[in-house]
C-alpha cells in the first residue's frame, strides 16, 4: 500500500512540473506576458530580476485609445481569485466583468492551457 501511495505522489508531482512548465511555454513563447507585465532594464531588456513583477507599459498606442498605463503583477499571485484569472484567460472577462483594457489581448485559452499558466505564475516567487 506505500508503494501505491509513494507512486501516485511521485505521479502528480511529475505532473504538476510539467504543467508549470507548458505554463511558462505558453507565457513566454507564446503569450510574451514579459513584453508588458516585466519593467525593463537601462538597455531596455526585460529586467529577469522582476520577472513579471508589473510596472509601467513600454508601448502606447499610434492612435487615440483607452489604454492600460501600467501592467499588474502576475508572478506568485496574480490579480484576482483563481476562477477570476482562469476565466479572464479563458473567455477574456476579467473579475470586473469587462475585458482588460488593451493592449491586454483577449485571450480564448482552454482550461487545461489557463491552469497551466496559472501554475506557472504561482510557481514564481515575487
Amino acid at each position: 500500500m506505500k508503494t501505491l501511495s509513494l507512486t501516485l505522489v511521485l505521479a502528480a508531482a511529475a505532473f504538476g512540473q510539467a504543467n508549470i512548465a507548458r505554463g511558462k511555454y505558453i507565457v513566454e513563447s507564446v503569450a510574451n506576458c514579459q513584453f508588458c507585465h516585466t519593467p525593463r532594464d537601462q538597455q531596455g531588456n526585460p529586467d529577469r530580476g522582476r520577472w513579471l513583477m508589473g510596472g509601467p507599459l513600454q508601448i502606447r498606442p499610434a492612435y487615440p485609445a483607452e489604454w492600460a498605463v501600467t501592467a499588474p503583477r502576475i508572478a506568485g499571485n496574480p490579480p484576482g481569485t483563481d476562477a477570476e484569472f482562469i476565466r479572464l484567460l479563458t473567455t477574456g472577462i476579467g473579475h470586473n466583468g469587462l475585458p482588460p483594457k488593451a493592449p491586454m489581448p483577449q485571450f480564448r485559452m482552454t482550461r487545461e492551457d489557463a491552469e497551466a499558466v496559472l501554475a506557472y505564475l504561482k510557481s514564481l516567487r515575487p
